[in-house]
Parts: C-alpha cells; sequence; structure tokens
C-alpha cells in the first residue's frame, strides 16, 4: 500500500486528487493538508510515502515546504502545479530543493483523464523504485571544480547525456563542471512534457555553468563548446549537410512512452559524430538510452552510467548496463571527470 499526503490550499482540488487515486487499490490517501506548514507537520505525524505538494499556497508556500521537509524526514514529494513561465521556475526551484518529480495540473477539463493516469503512474513508479532521496541530498552538497582539458583535437566530437526523474538535480552535478574550451558539442535529453520548463532550467544551468547551455532550436548551426538541452515534446537530432551540423526538432511519436527520447539523439549522433561520442546516462525509470548507447559503444563510442549508489533512480542506468550497452559505471561526482578523460583520448588520439 502507497501511503500518500495530499497539499493544496484548494479544497476543490484536494477531492479532485483525492478522486483521480481512488480507483486505486494499491494507493492510500493517509492525510491532506490546506498549506505547506499544515504539511510539515503531517509529513512528520504520518510518514507518508509519497507527498502531493502544491506550489502556490497560503501560510507556507510548496517550496519552503519542501526545503523544511527534505531537511527534517525526507521522503518523495511529486509537485503538482501548472507549468506556466512562473511555474516551471517554481518547478525547477522545487526538484532543486529535492522534490523527485512533478505533474502539470490540467488547465482544462479534456485532459483530466491524462493527468490521472500520469500522477498514479508516477506515484507507482517512484514508490517501486525506492528513490535515493538522501543520496540525492548529499550530492547536491557536492561542489567540484571545473574539470580542465588538454586538447589537440581534429575533427568533430560529440556528447550525449540522457537523463529523467532525478535528472534535472544531477545535470547540477555534471554540466557546471565541464570546461568552457571543450572542443565538443554536448547534447541533453531529460525526459520533460512540453512548457517552459526545459528553457528555464537551462538557462539556470547557464547561470551555473562556465560552459554555455542553452535550450535547442531547430535548424540551428551546432557549435563546439555549446551544450543544447532537448526542448519537451520534441525528439532531438543532429543531422550534416553541406558540411554543417545543425539540430533537427521532431514533433514525432514516443518512443519508450517519453519525448524526447535518448534513443533518438544517440542513433542521429552517430550517423555524425561516428565512434567520436562520449555518453552517459543518468538517472531515470525505464529502458530509454540502453539500445541508443550500445550503439554508440558498438561503433567505437565510449559509455559511461552512474553508479546505483549515487543514482536517484537507478532504472535507465540498470537496463543499460544489463543490455551490455556501458564502458565503465562511476559515482555521479566523478562523471564530469570521466567525460572530460575520455573525449580527451578521443581528442589526442591516445
Amino acid at each position: 500500500m502507497i501511503r500518500t499526503l495530499i497539499v493544496d490550499d484548494s479544497a476543490f482540488m484536494r477531492m479532485a486528487i483525492r478522486s483521480m487515486l481512488a480507483s486505486s487499490s494499491d494507493i492510500k490517501i493517509v492525510g491532506d493538508a490546506c498549506n505547506g506548514k499544515e504539511a510539515v507537520e503531517k509529513a512528520k505525524a504520518l510518514h507518508p510515502d509519497i507527498i502531493i505538494m502544491d506550489v502556490n499556497m497560503p501560510v507556507m508556500d510548496g517550496l519552503t515546504a519542501v526545503k523544511t521537509i527534505m531537511g527534517t524526514d525526507p521522503v518523495p514529494i511529486i509537485m503538482f502545479s501548472t507549468l506556466t513561465t512562473e511555474g516551471s521556475k517554481e518547478a525547477l526551484e522545487a526538484l532543486h530543493l529535492g522534490a523527485i518529480d512533478f505533474v502539470t495540473k490540467s488547465e482544462s477539463h479534456h485532459d483530466v483523464n491524462k493527468v490521472e493516469s500520469e500522477l498514479i503512474d508516477k506515484i507507482r513508479n517512484i514508490h517501486r523504485s525506492n528513490p535515493n532521496i538522501l543520496r540525492l541530498l548529499n550530492m547536491r552538497r557536492f561542489k567540484g571544480e571545473i574539470v580542465r582539458g588538454n586538447w589537440k583535437c581534429s575533427g568533430d566530437f560529440g556528447i550525449l547525456i540522457g537523463s529523467s526523474t532525478g535528472g534535472p538535480s544531477s545535470l547540477e552535478q555534471i554540466i557546471p563542471r565541464l570546461p568552457g574550451d571543450l572542443p565538443a558539442a554536448v547534447f541533453i535529453v531529460q525526459h520533460m512534457p512540453e512548457g517552459n520548463f526545459c528553457r528555464q532550467m537551462a538557462e539556470r544551468l547557464n547561470f551555473l555553468s562556465e560552459i554555455e547551455v542553452k535550450e535547442a532550436k531547430n535548424n540551428e548551426k551546432v557549435k563546439i563548446g555549446v551544450v543544447y538541452l532537448a526542448p519537451g515534446g520534441y525528439h532531438m537530432q543532429v543531422k550534416r549537410a553541406l558540411d554543417v551540423i545543425r539540430v533537427k526538432l521532431v514533433k514525432g511519436q514516443p518512443i519508450h512512452a517519453v519525448m524526447p527520447a535518448i534513443d533518438v539523439t544517440a542513433e542521429s549522433m552517430l550517423n555524425v559524430y561516428g565512434k567520436n561520442i562520449v555518453a552517459s546516462i543518468l538517472t531515470g525509470m525505464g529502458i530509454d538510452g540502453a539500445h541508443g548507447l550500445k550503439m554508440i559503444k558498438k561503433a567505437g563510442g565510449s559509455t559511461i552510467a552512474c553508479s546505483e549508489d549515487t543514482c536517484v533512480i537507478f532504472g535507465m542506468p540498470k537496463a543499460a548496463i544489463e543490455n551490455g550497452a556501458i564502458d565503465i559505471v562511476k559515482p555521479i561526482f566523478e562523471i564530469p571527470e570521466e567525460i572530460v578523460s575520455r573525449l580527451e583520448v578521443k581528442c589526442n588520439g591516445k
């Protein structure tokens, strides 16, 4: 039984969430709260398995409540909020503070069934995955230096980083440690629905980093020393034409039930960069990336997976490891060194 606490200042929304979860025999509502202060108190008293948390509430908002709960009695928290421009900033900050995922509140009655299905799936999958909440918090406290490399490059090189649930905080352990003179283009595939979230995440990572980080745009020319983050709801491909490499964004069908998908980007990168790829998979549920990284490894590229003991959710790295797609498994705080080291080897022809 998944013991769940609902937190929302709207009595109507609390009842709506109860109604959404009522058909699930494995989910039990152990209580609800109308503000963050009450959420903190009930989290301590009821010890729920998962908390569904609103952002904007009186007395104490959701962000303060997340920070407080994660600092005292850590528990998986799913934010339940709109993803307007401002909502994206708040959702991103919530993930930075320790919330594990979010679900977008529907702004129309037509999307209620979709939201219900997404919320139930995430509650079940997160509970089943036994997320490393404490490890996530400990990893966020680690502030490593930028990893410098000695580059003597000839040719085009690409770096692929794939992540899902737990990804935004994990990416903050990787991207700010990459140097601004990196002689490769970096492509990040973070599973995310369409909206403003990825642009906000790119802006945050850009602020934290020496290397330039941006949300990818369709048909833009790829430059070395730039990190391209796939926008939510679009597959990101890399294409070469007339000796110019460009980003292609495709509104296609979900792969492994996700869009963007790591496998789509991986396959397109192989056609452009061949063996000159370093790929890493960080955290998340499911199998996306296992096939793509295996293809990269088979072509002579380098592949890295985050270790279970420093991974928020080990599903995707585990699937890649079991698929024979991974060269080396590293703690998340060693992955930047591994990326730079393996790129050095490829660039310098060692």
